[in-house]
């Protein structure tokens, strides 16, 4: 047994190995400036029948995006939701740009805002297609708000946005009368092909008053800890002329209904229509593949193949661990995108894995057809590259921080910060019988000053010359023990280094402003529609000199509550000097699929992309 239990230890790296793997990296940790005036909370006022998990209701909610919102041309703008004081701030980056103007918190009014309405997230995008920046605010307690930049405005005050219900129909004489969403998720993409961006809206709990401290009833808890299919209903919202509408049926009905923390959406196969992967609480995550046509979105499941050495739990959609968070990424740079996936992972806690699907085609052609067959062409093999245990995992996102052409992985952890350890009531939960768990009287106490996995810190995860990957958070400065949820990247002040902006839940939001002394070369696009708006899901591959492919896109907005600028940012090593091979693939606003090569420098560009793509 000893024997056994030596030569099933994964190997460690030295600390004299790690602390040369970190020399690479550098951030600096700033203050986020948050607007003032607003009383501040430690927890929220909850259904009477959820009072005793009052801690565990209240685990979610602090958000961050990172994106150019004022028009300046850099992503050095924050949308942050802060369960705090319950506001959404608009607030510029720290640092040598800060004083552009003060944060403020973003104005519902005249749309009707209740104590039982809480704000869980914030997304960028241009959803009435004028060329400026707009925000979207998802909600437990109601469905979500857009705030639409002002013609003339400078997206720098309250006054420079007008709030709009994304569903109509819903207020009515200053009253809220629509569905009491509980709203966990979004991303934004083009989902029918149609040329227009279209919003997915994920929700965890079902319809019902959770917020509401004059209820006691008409909520559930989750009815299986490992199969749950009683959470909130899941949304598309397509874009028309006249608005959003619902998109009815798009998404397949055994997975309408989990219990929603993640999104993100992407082109897997080369037929410019993004699949989308849902990680849901409790088991039940899925991808789907894409089968829309213009004006109607229709996605199916695909699960992956399992063999006798593969077990359920490592299978792509018949897992049964606690999805939590998700990003897609070339891992093993091979010009497909692999996906690593955030659970709980807490030794003496809760052990499940992390996942590090990676995709197994030779060519997007080949994943296509395995897609159409039904199959998912991924394999998860977080164990061997030290991937799979981290702790209670939140947000993910890659990037290449150090630009040497390699992803790296920042992955927010920690639950409930507290000084009574509830590990031990947790535990025995885990084993209770599934006819129970939907019935909040069965939960043991998740109060506030109650514990799980509190002073757990966010990882760096950078990968080592044998392909492994190490843990760096610890001496970049960014192992600090408060529990984290949203991640959001981007160049902040355009020096070809991505920098990064945390979320902490109940605790101040921190900015990582990357200061890495000996980068390699990068290349930054900045891709847009002739009207401004940026081309979600716009696709870059760029060729290396050696032969070698680099990816990426514009992300509409996936993950948990951490959103990542709408610039493309790739790494191309320390020798990338001279010109680089890149081909741009797109959806033009008529919904044609339009590619085109060129070569371009290293650095900052801007392209706009219509029937052609023209440098700005």
């Amino acid at each position: 047994m000893v024997g056994m239990f030596i030569a099933v230890q994964p190997p460690s790296t030295s600390a004299a190995d790690t602390a040369k793997m970190a020399d690479g990296y550098a951030f600096t940790p700033m203050t986020i400036e948050m607007p003032g005036g607003y009383k501040q909370q430690n927890v929220r006022k909850v259904n009477k029948a959820y009072k005793h998990i009052e801690a565990w209701i209240s685990s979610v909610g602090a958000g961050i995006a990172m994106n150019d919102i004022d028009g300046d041309g850099l992503a050095n703008d924050l949308c942050v939701t802060d369960p705090r004081i319950d506001q959404v701030a608009v607030t510029p980056v720290p640092g040598k740009n800060a004083g552009r103007y003060r944060p403020f918190a973003l104005d519902p009014a005249p749309l009707p805002m209740t104590r039982t309405m809480a704000p869980m997230g914030c997304a960028a995008g241009d959803f009435n297609e004028d060329g400026r920046p707009d925000l979207l605010v998802y909600y437990w307690g109601r469905t979500p708000i857009l705030y639409l930049a002002k013609q003339g405005s400078d997206g720098r005050s309250a006054a420079a946005f007008e709030p709009t219900e994304l569903v109509r129909g819903v207020s009515s004489g200053g009253t809220y009368t629509g569905p009491l969403w509980n709203s966990n998720a979004t991303t934004i993409a083009d989902f029918d092909g149609d040329g227009h961006d279209d919003i997915y809206i994920g929700n965890y709990f079902p319809d019902s008053p959770v917020l509401d401290d004059t209820k006691d009833g008409g909520v559930v808890m989750n009815d299986s800890l490992s199969n749950a299919h009683n959470g909130g209903e899941d949304h598309i919202l397509r874009w028309t002329r006249g608005g959003f509408e619902e998109a009815k049926d798009a998404l397949p009905k055994q997975v309408r209904h989990g219990w929603t923390l993640a999104v993100s959406a992407t082109d897997l196969d080369g037929d410019q229509l993004p699949e989308i992967y849902l990680a849901h609480d409790f088991g039940t995550s899925k991808l789907l593949y894409n089968k829309s046509t213009p004006g109607k979105i229709s996605f199916a499941v695909v699960d992956g193949a399992r063999d006798a050495m593969t077990p359920k739990s490592k299978q792509l959609g018949r897992t049964s661990f606690k999805g939590m968070g998700v990003d897609f990424g070339d891992l093993d740079n091979d010009g497909l995108y692999d996906m690593f996936v955030s659970n709980i992972t807490t030794s003496f806690g809760i052990q499940e894995s992390n996942f590090a699907f990676f995709n197994r085609s030779r060519d997007q052609k080949a994943a296509r057809e395995r897609f159409r067959s039904g199959e998912a062409p991924y394999e998860d093999r977080s164990a061997p590259l030290n991937l799979a245990w981290s702790g209670w995992g939140w947000d993910v996102k890659t990037g290449d921080f150090d630009n040497d052409g390699t992803l790296e992985i920042a992955q927010a952890t920690g639950f409930v910060k507290g000084k009574t350890n509830r590990w031990p009531q947790l535990q025995e939960l885990a084993t209770a019988n599934d006819q129970l768990t939907h019935n909040p009287l069965w939960w043991p106490n998740v109060r506030y000053g109650d514990d799980l996995a509190g002073n757990q810190v966010m990882r760096f995860f950078a990968k080592g010359g044998d392909g492994r990957y190490t843990n760096l958070s610890k001496p970049l400065g960014l192992a600090v023990p408060i529990p984290t949820r949203g991640i959001a990247t981007g160049d902040a002040d355009g020096d070809g280094r991505l920098d990064m902006a945390v979320a902490r839940q109940w605790g101040e939001p921190v900015f990582y402003h990357n200061v890495s002394s000996h980068p390699g070369g990068f290349l930054e696009l900045k891709l847009t529609h002739p009207s401004g708006s940026p081309v979600v899901d716009a696709q870059v591959t760029v060729t290396l000199p050696d032969g070698t492919k680099r990816i990426s896109r514009v992300d509409g907005g996936g993950g948990h509550s951490g959103k990542r600028s709408h610039e493309v940012h790739i790494g191309l090593g320390k020798r990338a000097d001279g010109p680089v091979q890149v081909h741009l693939k797109w959806r033009d606003r008529s919904g044609e699929v339009r590619e085109q090569d060129l070569r371009t420098s290293p650095g900052r560009h801007s392209f706009q992309l219509g029937s052609e793509a023209k440098e700005k």
